[in-house]
Parts: C-alpha cells; structure tokens; sequence
C-alpha cells in the first residue's frame, strides 16, 4: 500500500492543545528561557504544602536546561573501578530522580490581559503540572513530544508566576523491564529515552519554552498529503475555533525564501477543521536520498497569521518484498542513534547540534537512522529533510511483558498519536516500530499498527524492531510492513552467525535464508564489534558524564605495566572490527532479498556494559581506524563488489571473481567498470569491462575476472574494483602461499613438553608446539568481541597485535592486525597467558579490557642453554591444507635458523609450562 503523505484522522480525537510546532506570529510570541527559581523535592511534599502559592525561595537554574547541567542533585561518590557499577556506563556528577519544581515571573503588557495563550516546553522527562499564578492548569506526560497547555483568561496584566512541577519518576515500568546483571538501581529504564544507560534520566525543561496568544482565527494544526496520481496536495487544517461556511484562505509554498506555489482557496469547515485539495504544479519535485528537495508550506485564513509545516513530495511503498521510494527501489544503509549525550546528559535540541551529527553520518555514506527505542526532536526531523536521511522512529518502549501493565499501554498509544501529529509531516520520518526487541502481546501490537496504518499511512510500521520471542523474530507479523531481524526460520542473516563459525567465503549472500519472505527485510543491528578503549577520549569529558570506566582501564593498564601499549590496542581492534563491518555490510548488499540494515553502530555505545563497538567514540571523533572515503567504498548508493571464494590461494591457482554492482541511485549508462590486481609494489594484472547500464539494484552479474596466480613468494594482494568517470570504487585483500617444505635445519620441532626439555637441556633450538586442546590455555577465535564482556561472555579476544617488520615474518604476511590470512590460525589455536614471564610476544592476544591481561599466541625465551620459541597455534595438522599454517611455520622456522633469533628473555621452562596450561 502506498504510503504517500496522508491524514492523521484518528488523532483529532486528541486534545487540541497538542499541536503541531508551527512558526508562530511575530509579537505575540514571549520566550521563557532563561532564570528560573528551582527546588528539589525528594519526599513529594510540594503539592501538599503548596508551594505554587507562594515564591519558591531556592536556587537559580537556567532554562532550557537540566538539574545535572546546573550541577545540582545527589553526588553518586563514585570512584573509577573495574566493578560491574562502574563498567555498566558513564556515571554522571549528579543524580536526581523524582519531582523538582521550576517557577519565573514574567511581565506581561495590558493586551495580554485574559487573553488566550499557548504555554509550551518542548521536551520533558515524564510528566508535568502547571500553575499560573497559583491556579493549576493541567498536567501532561510524554518523553517524545512537547508538554502544551492552553491558557484561557488565566493571564493578567503586570506580573504573572508560571510555576512547573516536572517528575522524572518512571512512570510507567510497563514500558520496560529489569535486568537481573545490572546493578539495583539500574536495573531499570531501558528504553532509550529513559535510561542512565544513554541520554540519561535527567529532571529538567529542554528545547523551546514559550509562551503566545492565540486567536480562534489561526490554525492549531496542520496536516499534509501528497496524492501522488493526481499530484494534488490534500490539507486538513484544525483552527483554534469554529469555521463558517465559505471561509477563504490562501496557502504558500517556498523554497529557500522563493516562492513555488500560492494562491487561495475556498471552502466550507466541519466544525473546527477543514479539508483542502491543493493542485501541485511540475516546479515541486520530489524528495529523497540524492533529491532531498524539502518545502515549507504555509496555510491560514486569508488576512490571519499563517501556520508553515515542512513539505516534502515522496511516497514510501512495500512493493511485495522490497521497499520502494517515489517508485524506485530503495536501499537502507542504517545507524544507529541511542541518544548518548556525554556532554550535556540529554537530547540536543538544536539544528547547528542535528546538522553537525548528521553531516558526520551522512559523510560515512549512510542515509538511514533509527532512534533506538526513542523519538528524536523536531530539529532532527528537519535537518533529516534538508539532508535527505531517512529516519525510523520508535515508541519509547523495551519490554519483555507487553500487554501485563494496562497502563503503560495507554500511555504508549497516545505516545505514538502525538508522534505522528507532531513529526508526521516530516519525509524523512519514513520508518515506525512501537518499540525495540519487545516480547509479550504481539496481539495489541498487531492491532496498535493496524490502527496506525489506517490513521496515518505516511510510512511503513513495524510492531518491533525485531524480538527474540519464540515464534515471532524470525517471521513478520501479520501487520508488519517491513521485518528488521538478525535471524529467519533458516538461519541467522548477519556476520555475527557466520565469521567464527565458518571460514571466510566472499562469494555467498543470505539469499537461501531470505528469499521465501515477502515482506521488506532489514538486518538488525549488524557489527557490534567491540574496539579496545581509546584512552585520549577522557580529556573530552567536560560535561555531566564522567568517564569513570575508561579511567578505571587506564589506571589498570598503569598499574600492570601496559599503558604504552593501548594506542595500539585500540587501532589493531580497530581494524580488524572494520574488516568485519566491511564483510557484514557487503554480504548484505549482495543480497536480492535485503533492503538495508542498521549498523550498531558507528560511534561507541558506552552504556549496557561499556561497549566500544565503534570506529568513532562517542563524540563522533575519529579512532585513527578508518575515515570516511574508506568507509563509502563498500557503504554509499553505488557500491563494486566482487564474489571470489576465499581469502588464502596457492601459488598457480585460478583467482576467480565475480563483478557485481549494488546500484540504488540512478542507473548507469555506457559504463566502463577497471579492475586490477597488485602487490603494493606493482600492478600484476588488470582488465576493463564495458556495458549499456548498470540498472538499479544488486542482481546482475557484470563481468568476471579470472586470473592465474603465478606468485612465487608469499604475498598480500589487492584486488581493485572502480566505476570509471564516478568516486565509485571497492578493494579487497587476498593472500597467495607458494608451495613451501620445511628448510634444512637444526631446530627441534615438537609437540612433546619432556622432548623439548630435553633437547633445550641439550643447547637446541626448540619449535615448542602442544597439541592445541583444553590442557593449553583457553579458546580462541578469529573475530573480536561481540558487543562486551560484562554481558555477553565469550572468548577474550579482541584481536592480534604483532610487529610486520619482525623477522619471524619474513615468509609470512601480516600487517599488525588481524586479518583474514589469520582466521585458520587462529580458530586452530589457543591462548596462553604471559602474565609474569616478562615475555613480548610475538604474536599478541589483545584482551578484554576489563581483565588487561598479556595473552599471546607465539613468543620465544632463552631456556637454560636452548632457545625457545613457543607456538599455540597448530603448526603439525593437515597442512596440504592449512596453507596458511604450513607457511607460517616456514616462516618461523626460517627465522630460528637465522642470526635475528636471539631471544632476551631468561625462563625456566617449569615457569613456561605453569603459564601456558588451562588454568
């Protein structure tokens, strides 16, 4: 069903005072930002004891802003430690839970006098109570949308006290759930929009604070639809008053300051409200990624003030199984934002904020972002429509008992009312979910979308963000428009369940797991890729958050002597978490039956455990791991790809690759595709392939390469990949190993502990390889982290740290990280522990940063009158196979037979065997 620009006729059920944020006229408008008096109260006595009566005599906060930004609240006294309290998130200077109470006197002029006003705060935590001059108003609640009240007659001429009670108290557990890992009062608050985890649970007024006089002449709200057959825009204004038959009113439609379109039109009102066609001229075009061509429209009675709204032209459609924008196939590339605020604690209301984040994402080739578990502000809508990124917004909701606490439902189908009311006119706002991985009664969330739909069919819904329900994650519900999932009935569909359970292929897709869904598929969640800490981000805490957990790592690394060596820790994560990206997002791409994914994510997530699972930190700074051109090789709307079968090949065999294009921007005429192969040094081979058009899509296969690989010493290859006459283009590593045997020489290889006592005691070099079983260390796989350890555990492994330039790599290339010629050895292979034998190893296991231990997998040592060179990886199995470890130990050998092996260190081989057994 299309899902063109449309009516939202359910929601005139809501109070008029919600309205939709509209420019309102000029002199009538009273901004309230600034000094505000505020008080604390913990024990909930303020309504009691009626302190709207009279002058709150307290301390002086300024507004827009919150308690922590003023300093005010408890102090957590908390200490850096490597404790479950500490490494859950960022701690902040002060907490405060519960209700505060915010009062300014302002000074009105006579005109003001009873006159009707609209007093409204853009954004707060919950709930809130206000009274004028000691009379109550009202009371409001939503976490997503502005707290609106309209005041009748209650304003005077001179002075008037506009008293606010905020409660920041979760409200409504129903929304969330408790964690039995977290600490106590933690536990709680999941939901992205109420959470210490992220933004936090701050106590405050954020955003715009105003107060204005209305009239029963202007527009209260405006709603949007753009008939795309008959290119027609249908308006339905709802004023402050009644309308009279055969009213008159003029509409605008400018870009830039120019106006596109205007006129007037007449027509006869249904009590409040009115409903317009408007004709549509060829001069508005179309919004979308590449065209974000974004209006503002004005309406109002002719002679009245007008309301403005944004105006963008684009229908968003689940055509059968794929999405379609404006009738072209649409791809997402997703990030994920889970409104983490170190500096201030809180959501940024403002565009210059919006536009800095969101010119940083767009720049690493994304186009889509999901509010994880939260609704963004207005500023983010707009400079989303400006900059042409597609958002999906959520209910603020993540909980595993959907449907037990009636009254967090209802507080949830009002939250998404006024979400539709108050952003539905937004283009990018192009995605909903009710909320992130819920579980409980998929039946009132398949009746919650199905009213949604049929209220405002401006975009597609979702009942979750996918759900590790039994029966439920893997298939879409029938109310569905479009699955996010990490899994089907077949299997999983992200690299997570492929990149340590299988080795490395480049020529598969998900296709078998996805094909029999007809409905749009969007991987969820994909990377998560943990990256070791980088340490010079704690200088960048100037703010409420407080980096309590990155401290507690660097005081830890100090203590054990390891501090110099995190730079490097966190670039060799680094990198090998971006090979994962890079394989993940392309084997997505690849993929007929996707329409996207979400990233989590680009930027670190300190929160649910510290994970570091960014190649940004949290402050969207670079790591010094990937920039952006790198990162829109293989994330951007045109996108080379190849399928080739692996990653190692031997010398003489065939490299066979096919070329395919994942294209979702215009297609490409009379093109001309260069491809190469080179060492670094020189180009090997290279070739061109020409065509009429790269179509849109990711289908077609456009040519192959097939070369022979006449290599004759072990080397790292490039495969090269561009699009002539564009920015297009794509590069991948291989590795090619000539057939190698074991070199001449006096060095003793074993797999024995007593023969190779025996032979050190001897004056021998020893090749000490053991069996790689559970009476060695502790397991080990090739890919890093996933996520963090505080949660997920798993094998402590954030990558390998090596020197290229060590001469036990003379035969065998690597660069300081991890790469794909290292997936067999280290799935074949386990990890010892060095702590105490002073050892630098040559091959270095990066630990989890919570434990900072010196793990390694090769490192050598002076041993009586022998040398040493110890290896926990498999150097004796199935090497006709193995080619990678067949030439690494050739490699390794080589370099014990030559004059560079000469180990420093001086070791008992009773304290080797102690170090390396299971423990």
């Amino acid at each position: 069903m299309s899902k063109s620009i449309a009516f939202l006729s359910i929601l005139s059920s809501i109070p008029f005072l919600f309205f939709l944020s509209c420019s309102p006229p000029q002199n009538t408008s009273i901004s309230l930002a600034g000094d505000w008096s505020v008080m604390l109260d913990p024990e909930d006595m303020g309504e009691q004891e009626k302190w709207y009566e009279n002058a709150i005599e307290a301390k002086t906060i300024s507004l827009p802003g919150t308690l922590a930004e003023a300093d005010m609240g408890n102090d957590p006294g908390l200490e850096p430690a490597l404790t479950d309290t500490i490494m859950f998130h960022l701690a902040r200077n002060k907490y405060y839970t519960g209700k505060a109470w915010y009062q300014k006197v302002i000074d009105l002029p006579a005109d003001w006098a009873e006159s009707t006003s609209l007093l409204s705060f853009e954004r707060i935590l919950w709930q809130s109570k206000v009274w004028i001059n000691g009379q109550e108003i009202g009371s409001e609640s939503s976490v997503s949308t502005p707290h609106r009240y309209e005041l009748g007659g209650v304003l005077r001429a001179g002075e008037n006290t506009i008293t606010v009670l905020v409660d920041n108290s979760f409200i409504h557990p129903g929304i969330s759930f408790i964690h039995e890992r977290y600490p106590t009062d933690e536990s709680i608050g999941f939901s992205h929009a109420y959470s210490n985890h992220t933004q936090g649970k701050w106590n405050g007024i954020i955003g715009e604070m105003k107060l204005r006089k209305i009239s029963s002449d202007e527009v209260s709200n405006l709603q949007l639809a753009y008939d795309e057959t008959k290119n027609l825009l249908d308006v339905e204004a709802t004023f402050f008053g009644d309308l009279d038959a055969d009213e008159s009113f003029t509409y605008t439609i400018t870009s830039k300051n120019t106006t596109i379109a205007s006129g007037d039109i007449n027509g006869d009102g249904l009590g409040n409200s009115i409903s317009l066609e408007i004709p549509l001229g060829e001069d508005v075009l179309k919004w979308d990624e590449l065209n974000p061509n974004v209006y503002t429209f004005s309406f109002g009675k002719k002679g009245q003030p007008q309301k403005t709204t944004s105006l963008g032209l684009r229908d968003i459609t689940a055509d059968g199984e794929v999405l379609t924008l404006n009738g072209q196939r649409v791809f997402f590339r997703g990030n994920l934002d889970c409104a983490v605020y170190p500096i201030k604690g809180r959501v940024d209301m403002t565009k210059d904020g919006w536009e800095n984040t969101f010119r940083i994402i767009k720049s690493y080739g994304f186009n889509h972002i999901r509010f994880h578990s939260w609704c963004p502000p207005k500023a983010a809508f707009e400079v989303a429509d400006e900059m042409g990124l597609y958002l999906q917004a959520e209910l603020p909701h993540w909980s595993l008992t959907v449907g037990e606490d009636e009254a967090a439902l209802a507080f949830l189908e009002r939250e998404a009312d006024l979400i539709l009311k108050e952003y539905g006119n937004h283009p990018s706002f192009v995605l909903m979910s009710l909320g992130n991985e819920l579980e409980g009664d998929f039946s009132w969330l398949n009746n919650q979308v199905a009213r949604l739909k049929a209220a405002d069919p401006r975009r597609l819904y979702t009942t979750s963000t996918f759900s590790f329900q039994r029966g439920v994650g893997t298939q879409p519900q029938e109310e569905d428009e479009f699955l996010v999932t990490q899994w089907t009935d077949r299997g999983w569909v992200r690299g997570q369940g492929y990149f340590n359970d299988f080795p490395p292929r480049f020529d598969a897709d998900y296709q078998d797991r996805l094909g029999h869904i007809e409905t749009p598929i969007i991987a969820h969640e994909i990377g998560q890729y943990a990256v070791f800490p980088s340490l010079d981000e704690i200088d960048s805490y100037t703010g409420v958050a407080q980096p309590l957990n990155l401290q507690a790592v660097k005081n830890d690394l100090e203590e054990k002597g390891m501090l110099d060596l995190a730079p490097r820790f966190s670039k060799a994560s680094g990198q090998l978490a971006g090979l994962l990206y890079k394989a993940d997002i392309e084997r997505n791409l690849k993929t007929p039956a996707y329409d996207g994914f979400q990233v989590l994510q680009l930027q670190d997530y300190p929160g649910h455990g510290t994970a570091l699972i960014g190649l940004l930190d949290v402050f969207l700074e670079s790591k010094g791991i990937m920039d952006s051109t790198e990162f829109r090789k293989f994330n951007a709307p045109v996108v080379p790809l190849i399928r080739h079968e692996k990653a190692s090949y031997r010398s003489g065999e065939i490299f066979t690759a096919a070329i395919q294009v994942a294209n979702f921007a215009e297609p490409i005429a009379d093109y001309t595709i260069d491809w190469s192969i080179s060492d670094g040094a020189e180009t090997l081979s290279r070739g061109q392939l020409e065509g009429p058009v790269i179509s849109r899509g990711n289908t077609d296969t456009l040519g192959m390469i097939s070369e022979s690989l006449e290599i004759y010493e072990a080397k790292k290859l490039n495969i090269s990949v561009s699009i002539a006459d564009t920015d297009y283009e794509n590069d991948w590593s291989i590795w090619v190993f000539p057939e190698v045997e074991m070199p001449e020489t006096d060095v003793v290889y074993t797999r024995s502990a007593d023969e190779a006592i025996s032979q050190l005691q001897a004056g021998k070099k020893v090749l000490f390889n053991p069996v790689a079983d559970e009476s060695i260390g502790e397991s080990n796989r090739f890919g890093t982290i996933f996520w963090g350890q505080l949660l997920f555990k798993q094998v402590s492994n954030m990558g390998l740290l090596c020197e290229p330039e060590h001469a036990a790599f003379n035969d065998f290339p690597t660069d300081y990280h991890s790469d794909w010629q290292w997936w067999d050895l280290c799935t074949n292979s386990r990890i010892v522990t060095l702590d105490g034998l002073g050892v630098d190893p040559i091959v270095r296991v990066i630990d989890d940063f919570l434990t900072n231990r010196h793990l390694g997998l090769i490192f050598e040592a002076q041993v009586g009158e022998g040398q040493l060179l110890f290896s926990a990886i498999d150097l004796e199995e199935n090497l006709d196979e193995r080619i990678e470890a067949r030439q690494l130990r050739y490699s390794l050998v080589n370099y014990m037979n030559s004059p560079a092996f000469d180990p420093e260190q001086n070791l008992e081989f009773n304290q080797i065997l102690a170090a390396i057994s299971s423990k």
